[in-house]
């Protein structure tokens, strides 16, 4: 009997396996950190044999639990836009994993500014023109890593994104496929041919040969036996994190919101078949294909760098606080922040504003500041970035959502989701089950390989764990918010090159 799903979610901090039932309930899971690499400031990389290797770890953690035949399919999802580049035959990596939080390519993104080609770019792939996205981190290798354009010119070399690299690995190397999801976020797809783009291939100098197959995000793309010898395993779902969480969170109709709150924070608008023209710095994105017949859905996004990833800093760098979890207690124990404000633009701001050159701030200290206050505007800051994105959705489409449903780790703070909804004056929803992510890629594979027959049948399984209604006043509300604005004029333009 077929009862399980596995789902592997490839963090930007973690990797981590979940199985799923046939009730989208969680049976078994595993997760594992793995080191950051940060060679220069604003440079920030991964060991892609290190990413794997925890990966497949997790895997066969969480598939000790059950009978291996069990399994009916596995669903990826991952971090988006960090590009690993490998050799084709050794499955070597040729340099470490760009992350998506490198700035390295900041001044190449001026550049292109300069050349105009920027529009293009925007037109096409509904993307602004920044380091955050995969295709001028392809461009720095092949450029500054010794014999890498070379080799890639023979068609030596591989590229991609996560999910491209642990389905190589998960294949022994005879695939190598990506997702609409994830190709959207390359600066090199066009998101409404659905196709890799010839002209800004040409533009960036990146041979076509080095770039994966683009499947759809869910349809069956290869097997795997690395965990089950002479059984193999379906690998029928892709898609970048982001997305697979609006899938999770049954986003499925036009304007329905979701937001994530991991290492950075992510919201997006389900917008249909249309791919949403943004003025207010937010992002047109592929969402999902359900197979290859089927027209793509669409999405408005809004990307903030930082958010998990302060408090990290203010556990690992700074020693403020022992563990994510006591956050909350801190938070409350004092009545607000003293008037201090943290800016965590740690690798530039993101949306709206798109300032690569901006830096992490926290203003208004005075000599009662405590640890407290550091925990509280920490937490406080993602909801004031999540706000900045929602007003920005607001102005593109008219539509301000009625209710945010949110997930990922800080989502389990619940004085983080109190004053989010506080600072936007709409409920906030949490899903019983917060592993949104991992389970959007699990009804992907589901989907696919008839686990699950239709998106309707997963209905049911939509669960609400908790909801928190906006208690503050207006007039705090905004004047809160307006320091806030004032503290992100002090941290943008600071690294100017």
């Amino acid at each position: 009997m077929l009862d399980y799903i596995l789902a592997l979610d490839q963090g930007t901090t973690s990797s981590r396996a979940i199985l799923f039932d046939r009730d989208g309930q969680v049976r078994a899971s595993a997760s594992e950190e793995f080191p950051q690499y940060y060679p220069q400031p604003g440079w920030v990389e991964h060991d892609a044999g290190e990413v794997w290797a925890s990966q497949r770890r997790v895997a066969e953690q969480a598939l000790a639990t059950v009978p291996p035949p069990t399994i009916a399919a596995i669903g990826i999802t991952n971090q988006r836009e960090t590009v690993v580049m490998w050799d084709r035959r050794t499955s070597e990596p040729v340099y470490r994993a760009i992350v998506w939080q490198c700035r390295r390519t900041a001044g190449v993104c001026d550049r292109i500014r300069q050349d105009g080609f920027d529009r293009v770019l925007r037109e096409r792939t509904g993307l602004v023109t920044d380091a955050y996205f995969s295709g001028t981190k392809i461009a720095w290798l092949l450029e500054n890593v010794p014999g890498v354009r070379e080799r890639a010119e023979r068609g030596e070399l591989a590229c991609g994104t996560i999910d491209a690299w642990l389905i190589w690995n998960l294949t022994g190397g005879r695939v190598h496929v990506t997702d609409v999801s994830n190709a959207s976020r390359t600066l090199l797809f066009n998101i409404h041919t659905l196709a890799w783009d010839d002209e800004i291939l040409s533009y960036f100098r990146i041979p076509r040969a080095l770039l994966p197959e683009v499947k759809s995000s869910s349809e069956i793309v290869a097997e795997t036996d690395l965990f089950t010898p002479g059984h193999g395993i379906p690998l029928a779902g892709i898609a970048g994190d982001q997305q697979a969480s609006l899938f999770g969170h049954q986003c499925f109709e036009p304007g329905s919101v979701k937001n994530t709150y991991g290492t950075g924070c992510f919201l997006l608008m389900n917008t249909g078949r249309a791919a949403p023209d943004s003025r207010n710095g937010l992002l047109s994105t592929v969402a999902w294909r359900l197979g290859g017949s089927k027209p793509a859905v669409y999405a408005l996004e809004g990307s903030v760098f930082v958010a998990g990833a302060a408090i990290q800093w203010l556990r690992d760098e700074l020693q403020v606080v022992r563990s994510a979890e006591e956050t909350a207690a801190l938070a409350a124990a004092v009545p607000d922040t003293g008037g201090v404000y943290f800016v965590p633009a740690f690798v530039g701001l993101g949306a709206p504003y798109w300032d690569a050159y901006a830096r992490g701030a926290i203003v208004g200290i005075t000599r009662g500041t405590n640890r407290n206050h550091l925990a509280r505007a920490a937490l406080e800051a993602m909801a004031y970035q999540t706000r900045s994105v929602v007003d920005g959705m607001a102005a593109d489409c008219a539509i301000r959502p009625q209710v945010l449903r949110v997930d990922g780790g800080a989502a389990r703070n619940d004085f983080m989701c109190q004053f989010q909804a506080d600072v936007l004056g709409v409920p906030v929803e949490r899903p019983a089950t917060t592993e949104t992510t991992a389970l959007g890629a699990s009804y992907l594979a589901g989907l696919a390989t008839g686990f699950w027959k239709s998106p309707a049948e997963l209905a049911g399984q939509l669960r609400i764990g908790a909801r928190f209604a906006p208690l503050m006043d207006a007039s705090r509300r905004e004047d809160l918010y307006a320091g806030w604005q004032r503290a992100v004029e002090r941290a943008r333009n600071w690294a100017i090159a």
